[in-house]
């Protein structure tokens, strides 16, 4: 998909989950996809500066690659740094209060600033730039726009189809619905961008984090399963088997995340590299 030609309303910065990869890495590839394939030409050269041949979905799965690495920034200083916590169930993400440690937001302010940063080595812009357009993607998983108490529904287990060993709610929308498609990730952002229309892109570029966590919020506080008393002699099931009717009823709802996170993707980056002192 061609980008799509839009102003740009810029709206302020917002300052300011739960353990686990958002999105695996199809979901962080297809986001990054759509992100490459709306940019602006000037946004691309910056990306061609900065990571050479590398593209952009490749890019966006090393954060979490890096969990491994013996390097401590890497594998420990940055793991609070892909998701929020919101102590309130129904907390907006303006009243969102940052920890010591950082977290999804405070990370996209650093690595911002390393990009816009003239002194900033190429290396270190490549860091910054691989991480922001990851976390971008995880503030679009609802799960990691978190509540308090479940780790972002990693502590709620699940029975995934006839899938042979229990996994949890977070793993099903990081993975399961997507693999479940059974498409790699250009197809699957091929057929994503070829679903959008030029006004939801139009409508989606925004570059605010407020934004973004307030719909993660909203879909997030509706997508867990509910307690049933499958064979009516008031044992309720757990942990929860969810079938086919999950993807059903939730598939769609996925699919448009990525397609967001894809298109504030593109938006944010266009911002931080049409900015100040990004050389």
């Amino acid at each position: 998909m061609k980008r799509f030609a839009t102003l740009l309303a810029v709206s302020g910065l917002a300052l300011g989950a739960a353990p686990g990869a958002a999105w695996g890495p199809t979901g962080h590839r297809i986001v990054a996809q759509i992100a490459q394939d709306n940019v602006s030409g000037q946004t691309r050269a910056r990306i061609e500066q900065i990571l050479g041949h590398e593209q952009l979905p490749e890019g966006a799965t090393w954060p979490d690659e890096q969990r491994s690495s013996p390097d401590v920034f890497l594998n420990k200083t940055t793991y609070p740094w892909h998701f929020v916590t919101l102590a309130q169930p129904n907390e907006a993400a303006e009243d969102l209060v940052h920890p010591p440690e950082g977290d999804a937001v405070t990370a996209i302010e650093r690595f911002t600033r390393t990009l816009r940063d003239p002194a900033a080595s190429q290396g270190d812009k490549a860091v910054a730039l691989r991480f922001l357009v990851h976390i971008i993607g995880d503030l679009h998983q609802p799960l990691h726009v978190g509540k308090d108490g479940d780790r972002g529904g990693n502590d709620v287990k699940v029975l995934w189809l006839d899938f042979p060993v229990q996994k949890n709610l977070h793993w099903v929308w990081d993975e399961g619905m997507i693999e479940k498609q059974g498409l790699s990730f250009t197809e699957y952002a091929d057929r994503l961008e070829a679903r959008m229309t030029p006004q939801q892109a139009i409508d989606w570029w925004t570059i605010d984090p407020n934004a973004w966590m307030d719909e993660s919020i909203s879909i997030r506080n509706r997508l867990y399963p509910e307690p049933s008393d499958k064979y009516g002699d008031g044992t309720v099931e757990n942990p929860f088997k969810l079938e086919y009717h999950y993807i059903y009823d939730w598939n769609p709802t996925m699919e448009q995340r990525l397609q967001q996170a894809g298109i504030r993707t593109a938006a944010y980056l266009d911002w931080v590299f049409a900015g100040p002192s990004t050389n």
